[in-house]
């Protein structure tokens, strides 16, 4: 697999810029998922998403072959979201509600299950809150657990991704989840009350 996507990225290097199309069928999913998961709206997703294979395709002659191009793309990803949120942070409220359709859209790629109807309700309401919760994280503590939780990434994928040693990786990952189960818990606190 991974020779054939190198042959491809030297198809495209000579000039054939019809292989990159190749590469963008195989990765969009991908990319695409890794910034909705990062920015929670489809629209700027899919911009974010359109801009990494711009910037991918005029710096290819950057990537190194001998590493993974699933993380060199994924770096790009994360980084444009990184970028897109600071820009936006002034007009981003993170109290916003999601409108309707967007979140379903996220939650039909579940598999199904043989709950009822009150289950699916509950299950949809906890992964939105959960979501919810990831989105007030900072920048910092935010991507590594949306590539290590939601993508699934190793530990040393994400170091490369993001370019941080792989011990602020760790760090990040338990200082984030821990920031998560604070904010869990208050809520379960405030709801109880």
């Amino acid at each position: 697999m991974d020779e054939q996507l190198n042959q491809t990225i030297n198809e495209v290097l000579r000039g054939n810029d019809e292989a990159f199309a190749d590469i963008v069928t195989q990765f969009q999913n991908g990319v695409y998922h890794v910034c909705y998961r990062m920015l929670r709206n489809a629209e700027e997703s899919e911009d974010v998403a359109q801009e990494t294979f711009i910037r991918a395709y005029t710096k290819l002659d950057t990537f190194d072959q001998k590493r993974k191009f699933s993380t060199w793309i994924y770096r790009i990803a994360t980084n444009l979201c990184i970028d897109y949120l600071r820009k936006k942070k002034p007009d981003y409220s993170l109290d916003a509600t999601v409108p309707g359709t967007e979140g379903l859209d996220m939650y039909s790629q579940l598999a199904s299950s043989d709950d009822g109807p009150d289950d699916e309700l509950v299950t949809l309401e906890t992964n939105d809150t959960v979501l919810d919760a990831i989105d007030q994280l900072s920048e910092t503590y935010r991507s590594v657990i949306i590539l290590r939780y939601l993508k699934e990434l190793p530990l040393k994928e994400i170091s490369e991704i993001l370019d941080i040693p792989l011990g602020t990786v760790k760090t990040r990952v338990h200082r984030g989840r821990e920031q998560l189960r604070k904010q869990l818990n208050d809520l379960n606190k405030g709801e109880l009350l």
